[in-house]
């Protein structure tokens, strides 16, 4: 389950849409091999961006991105149960409760899938990071590297020898 951070830095970052083509195609064919996949609510903040990044999604993307269905919903009140039996400022929950993040999670438990993310685990009670919430549920979580480099992805320019 790929958070909206590894699209947008990807984007904007090491793998920009117009240098590096055979990072969008890899996720593309991961998605069509049912082994990459993000959620509707990331796609929503993706377009929020209206850029070049928003166009890729809706010319590419296919399935990649999965419905809000009864199967995720149904994570809902542990996701919401863990986060508010911890110590975080009640703006950070609510602020968790409306973004992406909190669907990725209920997402991630109810399809038993690792989530991927450029976040980092921090112990503050303002904002709430998804490797916190992972670990509290046991969900597993990586980077996008660590992502690519299990995938054993391979971005190669002409012939490898």
């Amino acid at each position: 389950m790929l958070d909206a951070n590894v699209f947008i830095q990807a984007k904007n970052l090491h793998y920009g849409l117009d240098f590096c083509p055979a990072f969008w195609e890899w996720l593309i064919e991961s998605s069509r091999a049912q082994k990459v996949f993000s959620i509707d609510k990331v796609a929503d903040e993706i377009a929020a961006g209206a850029d070049e990044l928003t166009d890729w999604m809706r010319e590419n993307a296919g399935n990649m991105f999965l419905a809000t269905d009864t199967r995720a919903a149904s994570q809902f009140g542990q996701v919401s149960g863990w986060t508010m039996g911890q110590n975080y400022e009640p703006t950070a929950i609510n602020t968790f409760f409306q973004v992406a993040d909190f669907y990725l999670i209920a997402h991630a438990l109810a399809g038993g899938y690792v989530v991927v993310t450029h976040e980092v685990p921090a112990n503050s009670t303002k904002r709430i990071k998804i490797p916190n919430v992972c670990i509290g549920l046991g969900l597993r979580f990586m980077t996008p590297y660590e992502m690519l480099r299990r995938e054993q992805a391979r971005f190669v320019l002409g012939s490898y020898e």
